[in-house]
């Protein structure tokens, strides 16, 4: 049943038997349709999640209504509405899934109690952590200097066969372009 989650975790440190059972009892798992909502805007956020089947979106909504697609998250990905899991606040993201789902749900506390019981997941989280801020600052500067095709090129390198598997105004929508222009972009590199 953690297979997938065990996987990945251990692609970064090893468990021993005691210390998968003290993990896989704190962790909680959802089946989510397609559409349906992990986290809405306002919803108290005390949960962090693994992707173990299908893909997820987080995204706000502006005063306009207009969504703003932040992250996508796949088969071995984390996603929560991490400011508000931190700051153990409101949620001001919603995050919804674009394929039937399953996830791994680790509450904030039961988190920080296995970081004081097996100082080893401190590693873990801290190393995955770095990883999406270093993601997620090279996603900034990608939008201040680079053009749309490039902005392309670097969801094709973040997010691989993930083109296949969501709507082209999704991934227009991630890029901050039209999905005519994601469209003719397209076109060109094709042409190459």
């Amino acid at each position: 049943m953690f297979e997938e989650i065990l996987k990945h975790i251990e692609e970064v440190i090893q468990l021993d038997p005691t210390e998968i059972e003290r993990f896989t009892s704190v962790l909680v798992r959802k089946k989510l349709r397609k559409r349906q909502f992990l986290i809405q805007e306002g919803d108290t956020v005390s949960y962090e999640y693994f992707v173990a089947k299908g893909c997820l979106k987080a995204y706000e909504i502006d005063d306009n209504g207009d969504e703003h697609i932040i992250q996508f998250a796949k088969e071995n990905w984390w996603i929560s509405d991490f400011k508000a899991f931190f700051e153990e606040g409101k949620a001001t993201l919603n995050i919804d899934c674009i394929e039937e789902s399953i996830v791994y749900g680790i509450e904030k506390q039961d988190l920080e109690n296995l970081f004081l019981d097996i100082p080893k997941f401190d590693r873990f989280f801290r190393i995955k952590l770095t990883s999406a801020f270093v993601a997620l600052q090279n996603r900034i500067l990608s939008s201040l200097d680079k053009s749309t095709s490039e902005r392309y090129l670097d969801f094709l390198t973040a997010y691989p066969n993930l083109e296949q598997r969501i709507p082209n105004y999704m991934i227009a929508n991630y890029l901050g372009v039209k999905p005519e222009s994601l469209s003719r972009i397209r076109k060109t590199i094709v042409k190459g």
